[in-house]
């Protein structure tokens, strides 16, 4: 479904990728793990259009897309969830899930009541305001926006990042729910045990390079990576 190739980024000067390839399988779960700092939410962005490559290029379902604008990415089904969340704090669950869905003719009520089915705390707080919500809920709140929009491609920024344990459980549950109506995921994550254990394929990145890559279980089991991001 994506295809990257060669893909290189800088901000200023400093190089930030530097000649990076990858694919992202057909309703898979592909992940991209690696430290802080590693570039990671950088060649998400990219393939949003958030920022720009100088070198490289991005297909998406054999389109070209590396040089179209932002909101031509999201047109063709390439939905990403941001680190952090970036809701609309002061306005309600609800509002903030309609916002998802603005490139429809008003609401699509299959995908609102989709999200309410597997978010149900998001229905029962659909009146609250997004900014008084738990940290958990106001996650499950962002990925509910984005599918709202009704996305092929589902990219995922550090979802877990300062969740408890118990909530973590809970989103991986989702994704592999989400996966298992069609739609193709790209997680990134420094979490490197929990995105491993539920993606067919997946990525080191270091330094703005991808070292390793391979299934998720065979990096699960590699000494250098158990080492290197699982303490182990």
């Amino acid at each position: 479904m994506l295809m990257i190739k060669g893909l290189s980024v800088k901000y200023n000067q400093v190089v930030v990728l530097k000649g990076i390839s990858m694919y992202i399988g057909h309703k898979e779960i592909n992940s991209l793990i690696g430290s802080n700092g590693a570039g990671k939410t950088t060649t998400i962005n990219a393939v949003s259009a958030i920022t720009v490559p100088f070198q490289g290029s991005i297909e998406f379902n054999g389109r070209r897309i590396e040089k179209m604008e932002a909101h031509d990415i999201v047109n063709l089904g390439i939905i990403q969830v941001p680190e952090g969340r970036r809701l609309f704090p002061e306005m309600t669950v609800l509002e903030n899930l309609e916002m998802g869905a603005y490139r429809h003719e008003g609401i699509v009520r299959s995908e609102l009541d989709r999200v309410f089915e597997i978010f149900t705390v998001l229905k029962e707080r659909m009146r609250q305001m997004a900014g008084s919500l738990s940290g958990g809920e106001q996650q499950m709140l962002a990925i509910g926006r984005a599918l709202m929009a009704k996305p092929e491609l589902l990219m995922l920024d550090e979802p877990t990042l300062g969740l408890a344990p118990k909530v973590v459980k809970t989103v991986l549950d989702i994704i592999r729910q989400i996966n298992s109506w069609g739609t193709t995921i790209f997680l990134v994550e420094q979490n490197a045990k929990f995105a491993l254990e539920i993606s067919q394929r997946a990525y080191v990145l270091e330094s703005g390079q991808i070292i390793m890559e391979g299934p998720g279980i065979d990096l699960l089991n590699n000494d250098n990576v158990r080492k290197a991001y699982l303490g182990i």
